[in-house]
């Protein structure tokens, strides 16, 4: 297992969709960075673990349930297992930290 490394390191270019990258997996926590192009992948969520996400870099667009919510960098929010949620629209880049909680 890899114990260290630098979020910033090997960031793709994406033209549509999302790319999601492993960092961490102990017990019952799972760390990942995503990286979104400007057409994220329309895809609703409804996980069965809670997730915990900070946007570190770009500004986004979610619909969690029937509400719109904007982030900015720096902007964090929890969505609680079993709940439906969508990224709407992101910035080109826009880089993610997600913890889920099993």
């Amino acid at each position: 297992m890899k114990t260290g490394g630098n979020l910033f390191e090997n960031i793709p270019c994406l033209w549509a969709g999302e790319e999601f990258t492993k960092l961490l997996e102990c017990k019952n926590v799972l760390i990942e960075r995503i990286v979104s192009s400007e057409i994220p992948d329309n895809k609703v969520y409804c996980q069965p673990q809670d997730e915990w996400v900070i946007l570190i870099k770009g500004s986004a667009q979610l619909k969690i349930n029937d509400s719109q919510v904007q982030l900015q960098s720096g902007d964090y929010i929890f969505i609680p297992s079993n709940t439906p949620h969508q990224v709407i629209k992101t910035s080109q880049n826009c880089i993610w930290l997600a913890v889920h909680i099993y």
